[in-house]
């Protein structure tokens, strides 16, 4: 699969570490080419990237999705324009409604069986946001959830969208 141009200016940056499942990937990458996201995938991962249900799951939308696998997490850190990321977990007391996306922000969603490490959380208390659910649902979808925030967020950065005739990226 090509590498992304260097020259691609994202709205968003969506983060998963340590995906597990390849059809939510999948998604979540076709999910990135419709916002204008780019998507940043931290290993270990539970697939390859070049699995048939990760590929299935993007359609054709794959080959017009920018994204990037990291070795671990400082090495997205140090290639991340705004290394301050958003961070997504069920265990946040701060609605993802309640603060203001900017272009470039980085959205950052944990593993579906474990989330993101409590380290990360305790080290970015501030930058923590939770989409709320009923005590009924023990958790999200993980594509569901990423496609919650980055249409939030695109809301947000675009003041209610955009017409069909723009643009939301740069090349």
């Amino acid at each position: 699969m090509p590498e992304p141009t260097p020259r691609y200016n994202p709205l968003l940056h969506i983060v998963l570490y340590e995906p597990e499942i390849p059809q939510n990937a999948g998604a979540i990458g076709r999910t990135c080419v419709a916002v204008g996201a780019k998507l940043w995938l931290v290993r270990p991962l539970g697939f390859r990237v070049d699995d048939r249900q990760l590929r299935r799951a993007g359609l054709d939308y794959w080959e017009h999705l920018a994204w990037e696998a990291v070795d671990d997490w400082d090495a997205l850190v140090a290639r991340l324009p705004n290394p301050t990321p958003w961070l997504f977990s069920k265990t946040a007391e701060t609605p993802y409604t309640d603060v203001r996306f900017r272009r470039g922000d980085v959205l950052v969603f944990g593993n579906e069986s474990q989330g993101l490490p409590d380290s990360f959380l305790a080290a970015h208390p501030d930058r923590t946001l939770r989409i709320p659910i009923r005590p009924e649902a023990r958790s999200l979808n993980l594509s569901v959830t990423v496609g919650i925030a980055a249409y939030e967020a695109r809301r947000q950065i675009l003041r209610g969208g955009c017409s069909s005739g723009d643009t939301i990226h740069n090349y």
